[in-house]
């Protein structure tokens, strides 16, 4: 990954490099990968991400079906 610094501007070059990390999810995986995880619970943690991911575009479908709710 290449992040150019232009008229001497770290800062901005810095926070390039942390959007582009952030996009690739290169941090995630580390962070994923930084202590062993159980089999068992890798499963439980994928089960998880799918059920919060599923009720996710439940909640988008309904919102988009039935407009805006009222409250």
């Amino acid at each position: 990954m290449k992040v150019d610094v232009r008229h001497g501007n770290i800062e901005q070059a810095l926070r390039i490099l942390k959007r582009k990390v952030q996009k690739e999810g290169i941090i995630r995986i580390a962070r994923e990968k930084e202590f062993y995880e159980k089999p068992t619970a890798k499963r439980k943690r994928k089960k998880a991400e799918a059920i919060a991911r599923h009720k996710r575009q439940l909640r988008s479908q309904e919102q988009t079906q039935f407009g805006r709710r009222k409250r």
